[in-house]
Protein backbone atom coordinates (compact mmCIF):
# COMPACT_ATOMS: atom_id res chain seq x y z
CA UNK A 1 0.00 0.00 0.00
CA UNK A 2 1.34 3.30 -1.41
CA UNK A 3 0.26 6.51 0.46
CA UNK A 4 1.32 9.79 -0.26
CA UNK A 5 0.42 13.28 0.60
CA UNK A 6 -0.36 15.53 -1.83
CA UNK A 7 -0.47 19.44 -0.75
CA UNK A 8 -3.69 20.84 -1.24
CA UNK A 9 -4.84 22.55 -4.06
CA UNK A 10 -5.42 25.89 -4.35
CA UNK A 11 -8.65 27.28 -5.64
CA UNK A 12 -7.24 30.60 -7.31
CA UNK A 13 -3.67 32.80 -7.35
CA UNK A 14 -5.38 35.44 -5.61
CA UNK A 15 -7.96 35.64 -2.74
CA UNK A 16 -10.82 38.50 -2.22
CA UNK A 17 -11.23 39.45 1.41
CA UNK A 18 -14.75 41.96 1.58
CA UNK A 19 -14.84 44.19 4.22
CA UNK A 20 -17.34 44.79 6.50
CA UNK A 21 -20.16 47.62 6.12
CA UNK A 22 -19.41 48.54 9.58
CA UNK A 23 -15.99 47.44 10.17
CA UNK A 24 -15.79 47.59 14.00
CA UNK A 25 -13.33 46.32 16.76
CA UNK A 26 -15.80 43.35 16.81
CA UNK A 27 -16.23 42.74 13.30
CA UNK A 28 -11.88 42.84 13.24
CA UNK A 29 -11.42 39.34 14.84
CA UNK A 30 -13.04 37.86 11.73
CA UNK A 31 -11.63 39.73 9.29
CA UNK A 32 -7.66 38.84 11.27
CA UNK A 33 -8.69 34.96 10.13
CA UNK A 34 -9.69 35.69 6.38
CA UNK A 35 -6.23 38.11 6.13
CA UNK A 36 -4.47 35.44 8.01
CA UNK A 37 -5.26 32.90 5.66
CA UNK A 38 -5.77 34.84 2.71
CA UNK A 39 -1.68 35.96 2.95
CA UNK A 40 -0.76 31.93 3.80
CA UNK A 41 -2.55 30.55 1.49
CA UNK A 42 -2.76 32.90 -1.58
CA UNK A 43 -0.42 34.74 -4.38
CA UNK A 44 -1.87 37.73 -3.65
CA UNK A 45 -4.63 39.54 -1.49
CA UNK A 46 -7.32 42.33 -2.74
CA UNK A 47 -9.58 43.49 -0.09
CA UNK A 48 -13.00 44.42 -1.83
CA UNK A 49 -13.82 47.68 0.34
CA UNK A 50 -17.22 48.17 -1.89
CA UNK A 51 -19.52 47.48 1.40
CA UNK A 52 -18.03 50.26 4.06
CA UNK A 53 -19.93 52.44 5.18
CA UNK A 54 -17.95 53.04 8.40
CA UNK A 55 -14.27 51.86 9.53
CA UNK A 56 -12.53 51.67 12.68
CA UNK A 57 -9.27 52.14 14.13
CA UNK A 58 -8.86 48.32 14.74
CA UNK A 59 -9.79 47.68 10.77
CA UNK A 60 -7.27 50.03 9.83
CA UNK A 61 -4.38 48.31 11.80
CA UNK A 62 -5.32 45.26 10.19
CA UNK A 63 -5.40 46.70 6.94
CA UNK A 64 -1.74 47.94 7.52
CA UNK A 65 -0.56 44.99 9.41
CA UNK A 66 -1.59 43.11 6.44
CA UNK A 67 -0.19 45.02 4.00
CA UNK A 68 2.99 44.58 5.78
CA UNK A 69 2.91 41.01 5.37
CA UNK A 70 1.73 40.51 2.16
CA UNK A 71 4.92 43.06 0.95
CA UNK A 72 7.45 41.02 2.99
CA UNK A 73 6.44 37.95 1.27
CA UNK A 74 6.77 39.94 -2.12
CA UNK A 75 2.83 39.09 -2.69
CA UNK A 76 0.76 42.06 -4.48
CA UNK A 77 -2.17 43.25 -1.97
CA UNK A 78 -4.86 45.59 -3.52
CA UNK A 79 -7.92 47.48 -2.55
CA UNK A 80 -11.17 47.31 -4.99
CA UNK A 81 -13.86 49.01 -4.99
CA UNK A 82 -13.54 52.09 -2.01
CA UNK A 83 -16.66 53.44 -1.06
CA UNK A 84 -16.32 57.23 -0.35
CA UNK A 85 -17.20 56.45 3.64
CA UNK A 86 -13.58 54.59 2.99
CA UNK A 87 -11.49 56.60 1.03
CA UNK A 88 -12.36 59.54 3.62
CA UNK A 89 -11.49 57.76 6.65
CA UNK A 90 -8.22 56.58 4.94
CA UNK A 91 -7.77 59.74 3.93
CA UNK A 92 -8.61 61.71 6.87
CA UNK A 93 -5.94 59.40 9.39
CA UNK A 94 -3.11 59.88 6.35
CA UNK A 95 -2.83 55.79 5.95
CA UNK A 96 -3.19 55.47 1.97
CA UNK A 97 0.31 54.55 1.59
CA UNK A 98 0.49 52.52 5.01
CA UNK A 99 -2.34 50.28 3.59
CA UNK A 100 -1.03 50.52 0.15
CA UNK A 101 -4.55 52.33 -1.50
CA UNK A 102 -3.92 55.04 -3.77
CA UNK A 103 -6.05 58.04 -3.81
CA UNK A 104 -6.69 59.40 -7.57
CA UNK A 105 -5.82 62.73 -8.15
CA UNK A 106 -3.60 63.06 -5.12
CA UNK A 107 -0.64 65.11 -5.30
CA UNK A 108 3.06 63.04 -5.58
Amino acid sequence: MNSTLNPPEMADATETVRLPDNGTTVSAEELRVQLVLALDTHDAVTVDAGEVESIGQAVLQLLVAARAEAQAAEKPFTIINPTPAFVERVTRCRLADAVGFEIEGADA
